[in-house]
């Protein structure tokens, strides 16, 4: 028989046109060989999640991590969770909705809720709200050579905190960011700079060691983008991740280090995006599993969640229950990563060797490249070959299947689902194999698996005649 290899796996993505490019992958991830035994591209599953702690029915609205423990603000309280799940209160905020920002200087903890500052001493587990009268709320804050440094709600000034004291604040130790008159929308430090993220720009100061305020302009460096998404922001690799703007209104994924910036968002992503009507509330967090940098970035208002790969430069759509994911933020406890639910209070661990979201059953699914011949040609078989063998010992996916379904009008529409088997436990020379497939100038594969094993697609067959 004259089998050969069908090349259905790329790491493009659906955008302007299904004729241009079909391909999508949903809880699914690219890896890259770079020496590759057999395939150059691999695709394998997105973690999954275990739970760990479930503090209450509404969700999360911050977190941060210290050496031994995460501690967390639900509603008004903050918690301290322990690497065992356990939690305990700590203290009680003014307000018990919306996202707070937490950054740490080695002993105290600042809390910012909008109008309001707190701080907690890890060693002493002293709480207490900010009572100077001198501060002005905050959005976000972080930590820079012993200062604490906040935003003022709608301006565009930042201050900086007495000297590793976030209880001390001076109104007079404030800059105003001159880049554009715009306001604030995030204070971050990054590579030993401090950066203020606007609205349609972006300026970076360092310590000059000034005594009146250290923080200065570096230089005339500017940026001529926003921050689209002030929760969009987290550190990536040894640079910067997020959600940025233009003043012509264009939105795209980026990556930053120092001044240089590099789009990561192809124009198929940046089409998807551009059609959301509402990108400010994007959420996002990075982490590393298995040598590949992630970062998750969500869109609320949307329901949507893609996932970014640094490794391969690819993106994926994440899916719970056919909607979002229920990822919303994250921390590492012992080297292990663990998330926030977007919907409640639950915290989950994610785990690359657990294949459903907390029990849920998770659907993987990708629609192949396009497979032009140029004429008409009958495909008279189709094998695709993955990791086989992987089924449970009982109940669902004790005997996992795989669907196929063909579309031979440029993706447009597809034809009716076909189950195949791929392997109980320890039948690992089991492939499915597609008969009979008809004849066509252009054909197009979806795939799908719903049963909770380990998924991994290799190489597909095809033999033609």
């Amino acid at each position: 028989m004259n089998f050969q290899p069908i090349p259905l796996f790329g790491i493009g993505n659906q955008g302007k046109s299904a004729n241009a490019s079909a391909q999508k992958r949903v809880n699914l991830y690219v890896e890259v060989q770079k020496d590759a035994e057999k395939h150059i591209v691999t695709m394998y599953p997105t973690a999954g999640l275990i739970g760990f702690a479930d503090i209450g029915s509404t969700p999360i609205r911050g977190v941060y991590e210290t050496n031994d423990a995460a501690f967390v603000v639900h509603q008004s309280t903050l918690y301290k969770v322990l690497n065992n799940g356990s939690y305990s209160a700590k203290g009680s905020l003014v307000t018990n909705s919306n996202r707070v920002d937490i950054a740490f200087n080695g002993t105290q903890l600042l809390i910012v809720d909008g109008a309001n500052g707190y701080t907690f001493n890890v060693n002493t587990e002293v709480f207490a709200k900010i009572v100077d009268t001198d501060f002005p709320g905050a959005d976000t804050c972080t930590f820079k050579d012993g200062f604490f440094i906040i935003n003022k709600p709608n301006s565009g000034q930042f201050y900086i905190s007495t000297l590793y004291d976030g209880a001390s604040w001076d109104a007079l130790d404030f800059a105003t960011d001159e880049s554009s008159p715009d306001n604030i929308v995030r204070v971050f430090e990054d590579g030993g700079d401090l950066i203020i993220f606007n609205e349609r720009t972006t300026g970076f100061y360092g310590n000059s060691g000034a005594v009146d305020f250290p923080f200065s302009r570096i230089g005339s460096s500017s940026l001529e983008w926003g921050l689209a998404a002030r929760w969009s922001l987290c550190k990536f690799m040894d640079s910067v991740i997020y959600l940025r703007k233009n003043r012509l209104g264009q939105a795209q994924v980026c990556m930053q280090s120092g001044t240089n910036v590099t789009a990561v968002s192809n124009t198929d992503m940046d089409t998807v995006m551009a059609g959301y009507t509402n990108i400010a509330d994007a959420t996002a967090f990075s982490y590393m599993l298995g040598g590949h940098p992630f970062y998750q970035i969500n869109f609320p208002s949307a329901g949507e969640s893609w996932l970014f790969d640094g490794q391969s430069q690819s993106w994926s759509k994440l899916e719970s229950s056919g909607g979002r994911h229920r990822a919303e933020m994250l921390f590492n406890l012992v080297n292990k990563p663990y998330v926030t639910d977007y919907e409640n209070g639950k915290i989950y661990r994610l785990d690359p060797d657990t294949y459903t979201d907390n029990g849920a059953f998770v659907v993987r699914e990708f629609t192949s490249r396009h497979q032009s011949t140029g004429n008409y040609s009958r495909l008279a078989k189709v094998w695709l070959e993955m990791e086989a063998g992987v089924g449970l010992q009982t109940g669902q996916g004790s005997n996992p299947k795989i669907m196929m379904t063909v579309s031979k009008d440029g993706g447009k529409t597809f034809s009716n689902e076909q189950w195949r088997e791929f392997g109980k436990v320890g039948e690992y020379n089991a492939r499915p194999q597609w008969n009979r497939l008809g004849r066509a100038r252009d054909w197009v594969f979806k795939f799908r698996v719903t049963d909770p094993v380990k998924t991994v697609f290799l190489q597909a067959w095809g033999q033609y005649g």
